[in-house]
């Protein structure tokens, strides 16, 4: 199949980058720009006005198979590549990573919404995980094995799995993506990957400063695609047998549904799914430290986090005063849009999401909980939202079994260590949790008893490239990030040499 040349397109609102070369429309395959077969295009538009920023490649089926025919054919060479020379390629990449950062910081904001300085602050932390695993492919050891019998000689090898499929959401766009790509360059495997159909314009960017660092053409495709064509476009990578991972960053729902699809061909799945994150505060906790971790944790990207807190469990002899002083930090929030100096507070990605916010809202008021803090769209209009306090929920209200994916933070009042650990397990999720206490021997009762993948303690920021992320029950499995990340791309073979005497 012989892809058409990418059509000419006018990209919106370039005023204020440095390098408009990494303004792109266009899917990256076999290391050339081009647009979809049938030209299709979709809009990518800026949640705080709805502004289209630019008319990306809608790829679909053709474009996935030519993708996948050029990370095929890349695979052999890439994979007898060093890893001291991977490392090479990625160290220049996060080098170009951070010298653009303030480009890719717009970029992310421009179709995420997300304020200037935290978008900048993702740059740095999707750039930080090409720098560890950078330094993590030369680390890929195997090992020598005691061999029972004199004569042979027996080794474990990890050897790269082979071309991985990578789709990801549009709350990180970059830093999600690259946290993917990383470990499976460091390993040597080729990669096909599909953004989501909010935010393509961050992905391909560092896609080009890739091929700039001199990623070989094949290894890193990237797939732009509407809401439209990109299940068809993913579900050619499932159905093809020479896809041997796939990694996915997403909704619990389609976490299922992929590795339903991927069951035929055995692929090997990282799926890192819904959360419903409790926060523990009990009584002997530090106010001012509770505080700022419920800011951290909760509304870092307008509560658009998959480890964002969903419920708040504080125990009575503190539930008054943490409530109060939260809610006097939330009005205090600046919310605005990305560029105006102070921000804190984006919009959130769509309508459709400011939707599903005030439903939550609405179906704990009925259900006897009451508004301290916002509860209603912000007065800026559009897809802004204000910061939420909810106190008196309780566990059958839609908030406290949802991920409300907002600003909303929705408080349940508990008596005792017991209670507060039955509830905060009682969801089929376990991505992250968090629990604030000053006293130590709590800390090792209830972070062992917790059902969470990860737990802050007396920490609202947990994220590191050094550290495994992942969860537990319906929140996935695969972890990203440290020394497991790499392994999530690797195989390993075992040798047994015989005859040596």
């Amino acid at each position: 199949m012989t892809l058409q040349p990418a059509s000419t397109c006018t990209f919106r609102l370039l005023d204020g980058f440095q390098r408009r070369d990494l303004l792109l429309e266009d899917a990256l395959i076999g290391g050339a720009w081009i647009g979809a077969q049938d030209d299709a295009r979709f809009a990518v538009t800026n949640p705080a006005d709805g502004a289209r920023l630019a008319q990306v490649a809608d790829c679909g089926p053709a474009e996935a198979i030519a993708a996948l025919d050029a990370a095929v054919k890349a695979g052999p060479a890439w994979r007898r590549t060093t890893p001291q020379a991977r490392r090479q390629i990625l160290k220049r990449w996060h080098g170009l990573l951070m010298a653009n950062q303030d480009d890719l910081a717009r970029l992310i904001s421009l179709e995420q919404g997300k304020p200037l300085a935290e978008a900048a602050g993702e740059v740095a932390y999707g750039a930080a995980y090409v720098d560890w695993f950078a330094d993590e492919a030369i680390r890929g050891d195997g090992e020598i094995l005691a061999s029972p019998v004199l004569d042979r000689q027996m080794t474990a090898v990890r050897e790269p799995i082979g071309v991985v499929a990578v789709v990801t959401p549009w709350n990180f766009p970059i830093a999600m993506i690259a946290r993917k790509i990383a470990p499976a360059l460091a390993a040597g495997c080729t990669v096909v990957g599909k953004p989501a159909e909010d935010t393509p314009l961050s992905a391909l960017a560092i896609a080009r400063l890739a091929q700039e660092a001199g990623v070989p053409d094949g290894v890193l495709n990237m797939l732009p695609a509407s809401r439209l064509r990109g299940a068809a476009l993913v579900g050619v990578w499932l159905d093809e047998e020479c896809v041997r991972k796939l990694s996915f960053t997403g909704s619990t729902a389609t976490g299922k549904f992929l590795a339903e699809r991927s069951a035929p061909t055995l692929k090997r799945l990282s799926l890192e799914l819904g959360g419903n994150a409790p926060f523990l505060v009990f009584d002997d906790a530090d106010l001012d430290v509770a505080i700022r971790g419920a800011l951290a944790a909760k509304f870092r990207n307008a509560g658009q986090t998959c480890v964002s807190p969903n419920r708040f469990l504080v125990q009575a002899g503190v539930h008054d005063a943490f409530v109060a002083r939260l809610a006097d930090a939330a009005a205090s929030l600046k919310v605005g849009t990305a560029d105006e100096a102070g921000v804190q507070i984006g919009p959130l990605i769509n309508d459709k999401a400011v939707q599903k916010v005030e439903a939550h809202i609405q179906d704990a008021i009925a259900r006897g909980a009451r508004v301290v803090q916002g509860g209603a769209r912000h007065p800026l209009g559009g897809s802004f939202f204000q910061p939420t306090v909810l106190v008196g929920m309780d566990p059958d209200m839609r908030a406290s079994c949802e991920e409300t994916f907002g600003p909303v933070v929705s408080v349940t009042r508990f008596e005792t260590e017991a209670e507060a650990v039955t509830l905060a397990n009682a969801t089929p999720f376990g991505l992250a949790a968090y629990l604030f206490t000053a006293d130590r021997k709590r800390i090792a009762r209830v972070g062992a008893a917790l059902e969470s993948g990860m737990v802050g303690v007396n920490e609202g920021a947990i994220s590191s490239e050094v550290a495994p992320f992942g969860g537990v029950k319906q929140s996935g499995y695969g972890r990203e990030g440290s020394r497991h990340g790499l392994i999530e791309y690797q195989t390993l073979k075992y040798i047994c040499e015989g005859g040596l005497d």
